[in-house]
């Protein structure tokens, strides 16, 4: 399984005898699964299958899911609203005794009158019924696998630029790491110098005081411990890619820690091509971190 991205959009269209209709279903970035449904009247009762269904599929976004209904003619009859068609009549009677002369109305001009036709709908027994409302669920899930399909799509994409920007990070890893800045000797002769320094200006302080002194200036010195953690979430961020489930949640996380250490590899450096290297982890981590929001 691959990565799969929170963004997509797909339709199915299907219908019967009586009824045409289409599902359309599309989804965007969100925390969890957050479902919008709307249905055509009369069939709220497809609002649990249309839930399981999205369950069963899809494990974080918003997601929307419109049902859209269309009647064919022959699914209803017309008939005379026999009402209206009574007071139609005694009108055109009366009509006729004040103006005997009168032509006799055409039929075309009857049927214009409001209410005469009515639309009726037939009776359907209950077999009919159930086999539209399995129709329905098959082209919901058609829908819903074009839906899966499509975000998988955008997955393969996002997998291309996630790997992009984990390479460079590793890459300006690597260099941070073979920096003069960086090596034991060079630290070493650093912290020699700064407690030399210290030294001549004691001005009477303490010797354990000293010993702290030279104890904060070596941790500062020092960034390989972070070089290592930087190192081993490259390796993770790998493996999370390459996971047969949905790690958008853990890959946030591990941007985030990216971003800590890479704030406190700037925070320690005093050498400006450290400096430089830190501050382009951190645009890097910051475009990671953008992308994988769009991760399911």
């Amino acid at each position: 399984m691959a990565l799969a991205s929170m963004t997509g959009f797909a339709r199915a269209d299907a219908g019967d005898a009586r009824y045409g209709w289409n599902w359309e279903v599309k989804s965007v970035n969100g925390r969890s699964l957050d479902l919008r449904i709307r249905l055509a009247p009369g069939f709220d009762q497809l609002e649990p299958v249309v839930r399981k269904v999205a369950q069963d599929r899809i494990r974080r976004g918003h997601v929307s899911v419109q049902l859209g209904l269309v009647t064919h003619a022959r699914g209803a009859r017309l008939r005379i609203d026999p009402e209206v068609a009574d007071g139609l009549g005694d009108v055109l009677t009366e009509l006729q005794r004040r103006f005997p002369k009168a032509k006799v109305p055409r039929l075309d001009g009857l049927l214009r009158v409001p209410g005469l036709l009515q639309m009726v709908e037939q009776e359907e027994s209950e077999a009919v019924r159930a086999a539209r409302e399995h129709a329905m669920t098959e082209s919901l899930i058609a829908a819903f696998d074009r839906l899966v399909i499509a975000r998988a799509q955008e997955g393969a994409a996002l997998t291309r630029l996630l790997t992009e920007h984990v390479d460079a990070i590793e890459g300006l890893v690597t260099e941070a790491a073979g920096l003069a800045a960086t090596q034991p000797a060079t630290i070493r002769a650093r912290l020699e110098e700064q407690l030399r320094s210290l030294l001549q200006d004691r001005a009477g302080a303490a010797e354990d005081r000293i010993i702290q002194e030279a104890a904060m200036l070596a941790a500062k010195a020092d960034i390989r411990e972070e070089l290592d953690r930087l190192v081993a979430h490259v390796a993770q961020a790998r493996e999370l890619m390459a996971a047969d489930e949905p790690v958008g949640r853990q890959l946030d996380f591990l941007a985030q820690e990216f971003n800590r250490e890479a704030n406190t590899l700037c925070s320690k450096s005093s050498d400006t091509a450290l400096t430089r290297i830190g501050l382009a982890l951190k645009t890097r981590i910051d475009q990671l971190r953008e992308q994988i929001q769009n991760v399911e």
